[in-house]
Parts: structure tokens; sequence; C-alpha cells
């Protein structure tokens, strides 16, 4: 029992629960809900940061980003002290997503379609990029180890769906995963006067051409 002087006090009775603590089985402990509040913000700041770079540029100003996501600026620059730590996050971001679809593309649809298709989102991918050039490009060493990272993630996913496709007998079985990651990347590089359109037009065609000299077609659809 609580005695008067104890409740003036603000003390509580022994083996009770200290004044203004969450009672046992009550809310998520603080220190749990602030790591999902500061993901959820990071996740908000590289969506925003995706969109306001390829429409305003890798320069446009941090309220338009933090605008858009819903956060003020401060939060930004705790997350992303530098702009290059921001395009980073947004490159590696695009990245992840390419290299995650692959086993729900494998799922969905026949081998050499989920081939396609990730192939597809890998050059949609590439088009992005041509907003951050100028950035990626700048000598940074924060983007330094984007290189690596990129094929470190891309290079497993997309051999897994094409050693199906070879493997179904759906697709041409002479050509590494890595050669035509690198294909596929060089196809994608942007031409004076031609805009992306162009570019998935030509890897279309070196997809179409992974098909010949199949050891047999695929299933009428």
């Amino acid at each position: 029992m609580v005695t008067r002087n104890q409740a003036r006090a603000g003390l509580a009775a022994p083996g009770s629960a200290p004044p203004g603590s969450a009672p046992p089985g009550g809310s998520e402990p603080g220190p749990r809900r602030r790591r999902a509040d500061a993901r959820r913000n990071v996740d908000a700041l590289i969506e925003a940061a995706r969109t306001v770079f390829a429409t305003s540029g890798v320069d446009a100003p941090a309220k338009e980003i933090t605008d858009l996501a819903g956060v003020g600026v401060g939060t930004l620059y705790r997350h992303f002290p530098q702009r290059a730590d921001l395009v980073k996050a947004v490159v590696e971001s695009g990245i992840d997503a390419v290299a995650d679809a692959g086993p729900a593309l494998s799922a969905a649809h026949e081998s050499a379609e989920a081939l396609t298709r990730w192939i597809e989102r890998f050059t949609e991918l590439l088009a992005t990029k041509r907003g951050l050039a100028s950035a990626l490009h700048s000598g940074d060493p924060a983007f330094s180890g984007l290189p690596g990272y990129f094929f470190q993630r891309l290079g497993p996913a997309l051999a897994a769906l094409l050693d199906a496709a070879v493997a179904d007998g759906t697709v041409r079985g002479d050509i590494s995963a890595e050669d035509l990651l690198h294909a596929i990347t060089q196809l994608s590089q942007p031409v004076p006067g031609r805009g992306p359109e162009h570019n998935q037009r030509t890897v279309a065609v070196l997809v179409d051409g992974l098909r010949c000299r199949a050891t047999r077609q695929p299933p009428p659809r």
C-alpha cells in the first residue's frame, strides 16, 4: 500500500512499477520503436530522393526531398550527412530491388519468361541511373564501392534465372551470366540523340537472340 507521504513524493510501493513506466506486457519498448521509425524515415527519404532526382536532378534542394518524404531536413542530414550518401543509398536500393525480384519472377513465370522480365527490370534500372551520372562519375570516393556491389548483387540473381532457362532448353547455353550482364550494361549506355526506349529495343533484340539455338522451344502460351 502506498502511503500518503509516498504518493506526494511520487514514490511507488515496493515491487510496483515506477511512475510513467509501461505495464508488463504493454507497448513495444522505446528503442525498438525508434529503430522502426528510423527505418521508415530512411525508406521514405530514399524513395523521395529517387523521385526528385529523376525530375529535378541530383542537386535538387534538400527541402524538396524532405517535403515529399514527410520528414524534416534534420532527419535527412541525420541519416545522410552528405548528398553522396543519399545518392549511394538510392542506387543500392534500386540494385537490391532488381536482385530480389528474381525468386518472385521464377515462381510466377516459365524460366525464359522470368529471365526476360528480369532483364527488362534491369534495363529500367540502368535507365534511371542516367539522371545520377554526373554524381556517379564525379570521382567522389563514396561511390567507389558501387561497381562491386552492382555485380555482387546482380550477378547471382541473373545466374540463377539464366541457369534455369538453359536447363530446360528455352535459351542457349553458350553465354555466362557475367557476359550477359556486361552486354546489357553496354547496350544500355546513353546514345546521343536517343532516349532510353532505344536502349530497351536494343536489349530486346539481344534477349530474342538468347532463344536462338535453344535445344527446344518454349511451350505455347
